[in-house]
């Protein structure tokens, strides 16, 4: 229990620590507000604003939710192609690392265009930037099966179905839980991106409104959830790392 309230207690602590020092730097040295309000400015715009936030997040959440399934559904499926087959293999893994390498802010004006400025965009991008991680991730996964294991398998005349679902699948789920860990938080990061492109709401839109606006403290309230969104989605997925991952 000690061990558990040192945990918790220690970067708790520095963050109180950090949010004093903002407070003091900033009235200290009389900051403008538009530049870099104090910790109690944007707490102060939670307390206001808070439907015009809750309004906004909705829609980021649903983008990056729907990129997160659809982005590593997909990289998990061809990864699973790839093992099976070095032919697909050598085709179209370098267009993947291709596509990869195309910066994300790069890329989104063009999906913008091909799927409009709607939620389809959106959850591209986010599905997009999940995609490459999953799929490099997977693939070592499933291959990282020894090769002993797998003349084991061989021996006692295992189908290719057994060994995937009792032995590579088994291996390579440590290897799958930390890349979606990684894209639990790039995921939210694509919807943002695509909503800065074009969209007339959620959190990307509002980030945008908010500095035009020069309405800082809530751009920083705005970013502030984004965050939080990221952080609850890793939190999600640590969690069910450790219901699905047991031994």
């Amino acid at each position: 229990m000690r061990k558990r309230a040192g945990n918790v207690a220690i970067p708790l602590g520095t963050a109180i620590s950090l949010l004093l020092i903002w407070q003091l730097g900033v009235r200290l040295f009389e900051v403008p507000t538009y530049i870099a309000p104090a910790p109690t400015d944007v707490l102060a715009v939670f307390k206001n604003e808070f439907p015009l936030l809750l309004r906004n997040f909705w829609p980021t959440l649903v983008e990056s939710l729907s990129g997160f399934v659809v982005g590593n559904l997909a990289a998990i499926l061809i990864a699973v192609a790839f093992v099976h087959s070095r032919t697909i293999e050598k085709a179209f893994f370098p267009i993947a690392v291709f596509i990869n390498t195309i910066p994300i802010l790069a890329i989104a004006p063009i999906l913008v265009l091909i799927f409009g400025a709607g939620m389809t965009a959106k959850v591209v991008i986010a599905a997009l930037i999940c995609f490459f991680p999953t799929l490099v991730n997977m693939v070592r996964g499933l291959q990282s099966v020894s090769p002993q294991t797998l003349e084991l398998a061989r021996i006692l005349s295992a189908s290719k179905s057994e060994v995937f679902w009792k032995i590579r699948l088994p291996s390579s789920l440590p290897f799958l839980f930390s890349a979606l860990k990684i894209a639990a938080t790039t995921c939210v990061i694509g919807a943002i991106v695509g909503e800065w492109i074009g969209a007339d709401v959620g959190l990307g839109a509002l980030i945008i409104d908010s500095t035009f606006n020069f309405r800082s403290p809530l751009l920083y309230a705005t970013v502030f959830v984004s965050s939080g969104l990221s952080v609850l989605l890793f939190t999600a997925v640590t969690v069910a790392e450790k219901l699905v991952i047991r031994w």
